[in-house]
């Protein structure tokens, strides 16, 4: 296995203390997920993760869809639903909106945040988490 980046352990770290806090198991097959999302240049597909995981293991497609989904549910990977793959999230959102930017030229993502505007929702719906894609080009494309 390839060594890890010490900005990648310090955000496994966070990862791990904030499921522990909140309850939830961040097992070696999700943490080892989110370690490959994590040192990814952009978003990864899970048949990309799933390559990855091979030598690991004998990881399948559903184990892997299954700690993409834990992650996601998490709040530590959003789902880029236009390129059909995943990108580490390891800050708080705190009941803001995720933003993706998605260049349409290099396929560069670019998260940003702004608070959720509760009262957009139909009433008596209460938003868990939010994330919304825009598309363009990036600076460096332009």
């Amino acid at each position: 296995m390839a060594q890890v980046s010490q900005n990648t352990s310090t955000k496994l770290r966070r990862a791990e203390a904030d499921c522990a806090a909140r309850g939830l198991s961040l097992t070696p097959l999700r943490k080892r997920v989110l370690e490959l999302l994590l040192e990814a240049e952009g978003p990864v597909k899970a048949y990309d993760l799933l390559a990855s995981l091979k030598p690991d293991g004998s990881a399948q497609p559903p184990t892997v869809y299954r700690a993409l989904d834990f992650l996601t549910q998490a709040g530590l990977a959003h789902r880029v639903e236009a390129l059909n793959a995943y990108l580490a999230c390891v800050h708080s959102h705190d009941g803001d909106v995720a933003e993706l930017f998605i260049c349409e030229q290099c396929g560069k993502v670019i998260e940003e945040h702004r608070e959720v505007l509760a009262e957009h929702a139909p009433d008596g719906f209460k938003i868990e988490r939010s994330v919304i894609e825009h598309y363009g080009r990036c600076a460096d494309c332009r």
